[in-house]
């Protein structure tokens, strides 16, 4: 990549995707940021040249926003090098009491923006790039790799990004030259968990001492209390950007990059624990061939 690169990142409007746009910019590279409501960020692009900030409307639930955001900057900035994908948004509640509309919107943003968002990006790292290639980040969650109780289908939309973004991974042709990571963020501080929608609770899990109850009690109390940061530990996302701005400058990055010690913690028990079950029942296995 060159060495002030071009990025477009998707929910720029806060939380990773703003921070992430600061990042880039304080390296001397130029971005292109993209969210529903441009005028949210008028202030803070005012600081900037047009050489070096772009504010670009974009719905990622609109096909032909993502196609005009992509001729936007290829017309502004002549290519693309990098793309932050991390649109998405929050709706919390038992998988029995969160609503369908709730559950499918998500679905919307969260997996079918992001993937057609990469859809797009692939297409032109090949295809428009001169020379060809580029860096798809997928901004997905811890909780896109282990189950959390109070985030049945938020979790299910990461799954789903996790799961096609690995097959993407292995069918683009190596002389595309276009790098993909999946970052796994843990609790960061977010505007996210502020925005975050929260369904009424189901009455079967009123019961408080169980998890999905402890976890609303959680995520109740601690963003609108003000105190969850203190409580509760939550990563800086202004440093954690800056971890992921260096898988830039990483001649083979990883396919995925947990974020945070919880979700490090958390996931290799999970690929521990997977380990063990598949050791403990491989034989099962045995005398199946036809």
């Amino acid at each position: 990549m060159p060495a002030s690169r071009v990025w477009l990142v998707t929910g720029a409007s806060s939380g990773f995707g703003l921070e992430m746009v600061r990042c880039a910019l304080s390296h001397g590279d130029k971005v292109v940021a993209t969210l529903r409501k441009p005028a949210v960020l008028a202030d803070f692009a005012s600081q900037y040249q047009a050489s070096q900030l772009i504010l670009v409307e974009l719905d990622v639930t609109k096909p032909q926003d993502i196609r005009a955001a992509f001729t936007r900057a290829e017309a502004t900035f002549g290519r693309v090098d990098v793309v932050f994908n991390n649109a998405g948004f929050i709706v919390a509640g038992e998988a029995e009491g969160t609503p369908d509309d709730l559950a499918r919107q998500m679905f919307e943003v969260n997996f079918w923006g992001a993937v057609h968002v990469s859809q797009e990006a692939v297409r032109f790292f090949r295809d428009e790039n001169k020379p060809q290639g580029g860096y798809l980040i997928q901004n997905s969650a811890a909780v896109g790799i282990f189950a959390f109780p109070f985030l049945p289908f938020y979790g299910a939309t990461k799954h789903a990004l996790e799961g096609f973004t690995e097959s993407l991974s292995h069918e683009v042709n190596p002389a595309w030259n276009i790098k993909i990571t999946i970052v796994e963020p843990g609790a960061f501080k977010s505007d996210i968990l502020s925005a975050m929608q929260v369904a009424p609770q189901h009455p079967a899990y009123a019961d408080p001492t169980l998890p999905v109850s402890k976890a609303r009690q959680l995520f109740e109390a601690g963003p609108k209390a003000g105190d969850f940061v203190e409580n509760f530990g939550l990563a800086d996302t202004a440093k954690g950007v800056q971890k992921i701005y260096k898988l830039t400058t990483v001649p083979n990055p990883p396919l995925r990059l947990p974020l945070a010690h919880d979700a490090v913690g958390r996931i290799r028990e999970l690929a521990l624990g997977l380990v063990k079950n598949v050791d403990a029942y491989a034989s099962w296995s045995d005398g199946l061939a036809s």
